[in-house]
């Protein structure tokens, strides 16, 4: 059992925490039992496993699976376990990955897409890319300088969605926008004094959605390459609504039609 938080595995772990060891190590750090196991289930280059006794106890078929295919698996004692992750309760496991960052050729039969301009709150992110899982999505476009895709928040609150839907960082968003409109994708903007609401948008044809920065909206570079303005109406005095909310409202509304469609044809 490993008993120091001095020890290299830990600190090498610790330095997960921050961007920089990440991208040094081209690791991503797991924390959690769900999103470990979904880690697995997902067949990600599982790397380390660190485990209390407790949670060996509590679910030893997913430590016996994990740990048959994993490279380093260790027992830690739970001050050590604790001075691993980033969340204040843990429940007893993480495990580290092989961060495999998408690309656009994982995209296919594209339908219904997001691009994300500077989002900056992981916990956004999160729940972003849940409910786009949840809606089956084809992927999610952030600009470079938004919140981390590897973030230790983001992959929790995604609730291991995060291996579901392709995440792509996009250096020059209006390019990528232009390209996708060339190729007759419909490109819907959404913003607050637009006269059109989401539920008359028609998502027949293969849809790119903006949304923007939690405070500033969408850059009007953006705005002006969209085919479309919606906005999400609001009651009077009601200033925005939280960019995940929103962005479920929509994504939603298109599953909606789609449903719809389906079902009378």
């Amino acid at each position: 059992m490993i008993t120091s938080i001095r020890n290299p595995l830990v600190k090498q772990i610790r330095r997960l925490h921050r961007a920089k060891g990440r991208r040094e190590q081209n690791l991503l750090l797991l924390e959690g039992t769900h999103l470990v196991e979904t880690a697995y289930e997902q067949n990600c280059s599982l790397m380390t496993l660190c485990y209390t006794e407790q949670w060996r106890a509590r679910y030893p078929q997913l430590w016996e699976n994990i740990s048959q295919q994993v490279q380093r698996c260790e027992l830690v004692s739970l001050e050590v376990l604790s001075s691993m992750t980033t969340t204040v309760n843990p429940d007893g496991v993480v495990a580290t990955a092989i961060f495999q960052p998408c690309t656009e050729g994982d995209i296919r039969k594209f339908r219904l897409g997001l691009v994300l301009e500077r989002l900056q709150d992981p916990g956004n992110l999160g729940t972003i890319i849940r409910t786009g899982a949840a809606t089956e999505i084809d992927g999610i476009w952030l600009s470079y300088d938004s919140v981390d895709i590897d973030n230790p928040k983001v992959l929790r609150a995604s609730a291991g969605a995060w291996f579901q839907v392709p995440l792509l960082i996009e250096s020059d968003l209006k390019n990528l926008v232009r390209r996708y409109k060339d190729y007759g994708i419909n490109i819907v903007a959404t913003v607050p004094n637009a006269t059109q609401t989401y539920w008359e948008l028609e998502f027949v044809k293969p849809t790119l959605i903006l949304l923007g920065n939690e405070g500033a909206g969408i850059s009007k570079e953006l705005v002006d390459l969209a085919d479309e303005v919606v906005t999400i109406p609001l009651a009077i005095n009601t200033e925005s609504l939280n960019v995940a909310i929103a962005t479920a409202l929509i994504l939603y509304e298109a599953k909606r039609q789609k449903f719809f469609n389906s079902s009378f044809r």
